[in-house]
């Protein structure tokens, strides 16, 4: 089993930056995609951004201002937020999808928590 550990979130204010971060842990598996998803207080998680490989793919809310990227030999993902704002608040969540011992399986981290102030 996969166990995913998020860092990097807190307060900014509105146009500031933020760079998240996740590692994965565990035995015995290798890792096919990993993402970033976000949810809002009275509403339902989002993608936000993922990466498969070299391929990367945003939601049209972040495109131009959220870059995610990988270190594969960390096991590690990043998400670097820039022009922040205030509707990019919530709690963000590292996914990532896996094989183990010949099965597909997936994970989620605990949550990190952005704030934007205007």
């Amino acid at each position: 089993q996969v166990q995913l550990v998020e860092s990097g979130g807190g307060l900014v204010q509105a146009g500031g930056s933020l760079r998240l971060s996740c590692v994965a842990s565990g035995r015995s598996f290798s890792i096919n995609a990993m993402g970033w998803y976000r949810q809002a207080p009275g509403k339902e998680r989002e993608l936000v951004a993922t990466i498969t490989g070299g391929s990367t793919n945003y939601a049209d809310s972040v495109k131009g201002r959220f870059t995610i990227s990988r270190d594969s030999a960390k096991n590690t993902v990043y998400l670097q937020m820039n022009s922040l704002k205030p509707e990019d608040t919530a709690v963000y969540y590292c996914n990532v999808h896996y094989y183990s011992w010949g099965t597909m399986d997936n994970a989620w981290g605990q949550g990190t928590q952005v704030t934007v102030s205007s």
